[in-house]
């Protein structure tokens, strides 16, 4: 038992169990029928052992539900969740993945493309069972009993036409988007209804078995993780909740926005962390604020692409989850998305006094798995220029809902990182190194940072340019100041919203700026890109390439739905100096720059997000630096339209490219009296006032001339 126990138990069952108890009958029926499709043979042999696996897989959902509900789950030995564990996600594992109905390929070329990938996208969607099973949810159990039956009824006369599978699936969608999609928005908003929470609260940290109970698929890294902080001094934990929490209540306070105004905290992290967010919600709680922590959706009405937002556990296969990315492509229409808005708008307005208590999200992220470059397959479902075109306009207005009642200039966020133990054999080291990076002196580096901003402040455009085979060459134009004395161009980050403290940054002015950014390899929402280049034309891309496959046109698609987000162009959002030079002698010593997050990534040199500004929704709050300087510069020429038209201001995406620093030859400021001033110079800070951020590169320096030595003299 946890030191604050049962006391704090704020998971409120009522309601769930008052929808099981409505359909109680429904869904007796619904099993009864699943236990005979898994033996019958009344539909033609080709489709029967696709229909019988699909069968027996809810059915041990049920009998997991029914352990869950009985609380014998909780009697079992770790062996045998495990055993649980291992059997739910087997089928979608590297290695059984290629012959399972769940792959598109393998469907199509059982059942014929149209066919393969409809069943495909409904075996998918049937796994998202795999929560509602952990969390007793009977109702929507039902629901997929149900979904799987009636495509089943389709097949006993004769083969269906593919078009009566998809109206099948496009009515699911449809009828039930007020179900899933109503849930999903209370579950973020209603502290009463976070089932993880509940578990972090109520079970006994020290008994592994607890990570069994979430639902999630469970890896090396989510045992490694838990074992590794069980290890920890407390007061180490505790600083590590500390850190978190407290880079969320500054952030509120740099901003200027009344934390005092809300109770709500979503926390978003991977399992494994527990102990750190057991202490983060006590400390939530002394700032009058409950935690919300939500699953990161499973359903395809639910969840937006491959990210995953919410709380998870390991990714058993991140090629299953991209190739089923765009499986609502299926069905995706005007009406549908009209009726997902529809209900989002009706939600929202019925618990608007709920939403306006939402403060915003604290993200616990985790990096050091191996890089992910995924393969093509054109069996997989994809969008077609009109869907695109539908999905960018139910992002956009979404967006504009999703603000009206959770006001942008209220909210804040924050987000720290660490390492899990896929990440090699000194994880250890590496885990205690990211927690020093993550409390490095504020204050120095506001200090650095500031004369950075002074010379900055200067300039009427920054030049950045590569070195050796990074094809960088690009001019970034600054806004221009009215008066210096009291404005300010860069913001000077330390750590609050963004942990580790390092980088000051800005948005930059479109036009006229223009020029290529390139970088040899960069990991970014999981996915690793090779020799990524994009080039600007008046600050918006203008075109764009990379080296992940031998056709190009497949590398242009993978930025195109990955980085574009299916937009034809993206401006240049925001342009960034990192200062962090300590993460980054910390990257090239362990040997893993591929594998660190862009959170800290982006501190390890100079960084340009496209998409959105760092300010979106909250261009007109008042932001000031540290010297009482108001940071002017949070608008460009595409945010300022939503003074006209908000539908074109946002792109609800925004992704930081990073430039390590040894493939940097220069960054400087360029005045207009046509001065030059050297910020970096072959990797290293050159400007007076700037040179302690050198100390660790030079202490890099001298161990590696020092391990030569030892070489030559052995």
């Amino acid at each position: 038992m946890t030191e604050y126990g049962h006391q704090n138990k704020i998971y409120d069952k009522t309601w769930q169990d008052e929808r099981n108890k409505s359909c109680v009958q429904r869904h007796k029926l619904s099993v009864e029928r699943m236990k005979q499709i898994e033996i019958e043979n009344t539909v033609s042999e080709e489709y029967q052992p696709y229909f019988q696996e699909c069968a027996a897989f809810l059915l041990e959902l049920e009998a997991i539900r029914r352990k869950v509900e009985n609380e014998s789950w909780a009697e079992l030995g770790l062996e045998e969740m495990q055993e649980y564990n291992s059997r739910l996600y087997e089928r979608i594992l590297p290695g059984n993945y290629e012959n399972s109905f769940a792959f598109p390929g393998y469907a199509c070329s059982v059942f014929g493309k149209e066919m393969g990938q409809v069943l495909s996208m409904l075996y998918t969607e049937l796994r998202s069972g795999i929560a509602y099973a952990f969390e007793n949810r009977m109702d929507y159990l039902t629901i997929l009993n149900e979904l799987l039956i009636e495509v089943y009824n389709c097949f006993e006369e004769q083969v269906p036409e593919y078009k009566t599978i998809r109206e099948i699936l496009y009515w699911y969608a449809s009828d039930y988007c007020d179900v899933f999609l109503a849930d999903r928005i209370e579950e973020q908003l209603y502290p009463e209804r976070s089932f993880a929470a509940n578990v972090i609260l109520t079970a006994d940290l020290e008994d592994e078995r607890y990570l069994y109970a979430f639902g999630e698929y469970i890896t090396e890294n989510e045992l490694g993780t838990a074992r590794h902080l069980a290890c920890l001094p407390e007061e180490v934990i505790q600083k590590m909740a500390d850190v978190y929490t407290e880079g969320y209540r500054i952030g509120f306070i740099n901003t200027g926005k009344d934390l005092s105004k809300k109770s709500i905290v979503n926390i978003r992290y991977c399992l494994g962390f527990e102990r750190v967010v057991l202490r983060a919600i006590s400390n939530f709680e002394k700032m009058g604020l409950k935690p919300v922590i939500y699953r990161a959706a499973a359903s395809v009405i639910t969840r937006k692409e491959q990210i995953r937002i919410g709380y998870f556990g390991g990714i058993p296969n991140k090629q299953y989850d991209y190739d089923h990315r765009s499986d609502q492509a299926l069905f995706l229409d005007k009406r549908y998305v009209e009726r997902k808005l529809d209900v989002l708008k009706n939600v929202y307005e019925k618990h608007k006094e709920q939403a306006a208590q939402f403060a915003g999200p604290a993200v616990i992220e985790t990096f050091g798995e191996k890089p992910f470059s995924p393969n093509v397959h054109e069996e997989a479902l994809s969008y077609n220029e009109v869907q695109q075109g539908l999905v960018l306009t139910y992002d956009s207005k979404s967006g504009q809902i999703t603000n009206q009642y959770i006001k942008g200039e209220e909210r804040s966020f924050t987000i720290i990182a660490y390492p899990v133990p896929e990440i090699g054999a000194q994880y250890g080291e590496i885990f205690d190194e990211v927690i020093r990076i993550n409390t490095l002196d504020a204050k120095l580096y506001e200090k650095v940072q500031q004369t950075l901003i002074d010379a900055l402040d200067q300039g009427e455009y920054v030049h950045i340019l590569g070195k050796g085979e990074n094809r960088t060459d690009l001019k970034v134009k600054l806004w221009t100041l009215k008066d210096p004395e009291k404005e300010t161009i860069f913001e000077n980050c330390v750590a609050d919203v963004n942990i580790p403290v390092g980088e000051v940054f800005t948005s930059p002015v479109l036009e006229g700026t223009n020029g290529v950014l390139h970088v040899s390899r960069v990991y970014l929402n999981e996915l690793q890109y090779k020799n990524l280049e994009i080039t600007f034309q008046d600050g918006m891309i203008k075109d764009y390439r990379c080296g992940n496959f031998e056709n190009e046109a497949d590398g242009r698609k993978y930025i195109y739905d990955n980085v574009l987000h299916n937009h034809e162009t993206l401006p240049l959002g925001e342009f960034a100096i990192g200062t962090n030079t300590t993460a980054y002698v910390a990257a090239r010593k362990y040997q893993i720059e591929d594998k660190m997050p862009i959170l800290i990534a982006e501190k390890t040199g100079p960084h340009f997000a496209v998409g959105d500004t760092c300010y979106s929704w909250a261009e007109d709050i008042g932001v000031y630096n540290p010297n009482g300087k108001e940071i002017v510069a949070k608008d460009n020429e595409i945010s300022l339209l939503r003074k006209k038209d908000v539908s074109k201001a946002y792109f609800q995406c925004h992704t930081d490219i990073t430039i390590p620093y040894e493939e940097l030859e220069e960054i400087s400021v360029l005045t207009k009296e046509g001065k030059q001033i050297i910020l970096l110079k072959n990797g290293r800070f050159v400007l007076p006032g700037t040179e302690m951020l050198n100390e660790p590169l030079d202490e890099q320096c001298n161990s590696v001339r020092a391990k030569e030595e030892r070489k030559v003299d052995t």
